[in-house]
């Protein structure tokens, strides 16, 4: 139990470093105070450009595959009969990775909103499922032209896809249920603002306007 406490406590430490504002250091700016003010890929595109937005989606989705796949494997010789399986150990990493992504311990607890490490943890514990979150984001996204939408709905896609696929593990369907709902958590502003109409929308991509 002693090592999962420490693999959890690396996982989270590792999700704590941002890509959006360690890449940010080198241009001296810090992307919360411009844009939507969240540290996260989205508003690193706006702001930044796409070159910078592609270096921060690679460090995020990084850091969530290497805490469910190295630092969930680690070995620190402890007796392994007394060890969690090691699919509740790669999800506890996960989680813990996610986590530090939203509230980073380096960076006043103000991170991003975790869509990114979650993709990052779900290639390494559930591949298909990943690639059809991505495809349910994509749908959504061409179709409204919401980014924060289509994180949303395929954040809560992801359980009932797994679902489909057949008899995933308890442990992963509750991470997937519990990632489903910080999605919604970190989403909230978004929320508001498709409530009250003035959610930013991505026009360009909207595949009404492709054949403008």
């Amino acid at each position: 139990m002693i090592e999962l406490v420490i693999k959890i406590i690396v996982s989270y430490l590792l999700g704590s470093i941002s890509g959006s504002l360690l890449l940010g250091r080198l241009r001296n700016v810090d992307i919360r105070s411009q844009g939507s003010g969240n540290a996260g890929g989205t508003n690193a595109l706006r702001t930044q450009g796409l070159w910078f937005a592609l270096g921060v989606i690679i460090i995020d989705i990084g850091k969530g595959a290497l805490a469910a796949s190295v630092v969930a494997n680690w070995s620190m010789g402890g007796d392994p009969q007394s060890a969690l399986p090691l699919i509740w150990q790669s999800v506890s990493c996960g989680m813990a990775a996610i986590i530090g992504h939203i509230w980073p311990v380096f960076y006043g607890f103000r991170g991003g909103k975790g869509a990114g490490t979650l993709v990052g943890v779900l290639a390494v514990l559930a591949p298909m499922a990943m690639l059809w979150m991505i495809v349910v984001w994509l749908v959504i996204l061409v179709i409204t032209g919401y980014v924060g939408l289509a994180t949303i709905m395929a954040g809560i896609a992801v359980p009932f896809i797994l679902l489909l696929l057949g008899n995933p593990s308890t442990a992963l369907l509750a991470f997937a249920v519990a990632t489903a709902l910080l999605m919604v958590w970190t989403h909230r502003s978004n929320i508001q603002r498709l409530a009250q109409g003035n959610e930013n929308r991505f026009e360009r991509i909207r595949i009404k306007n492709w054949l403008r």
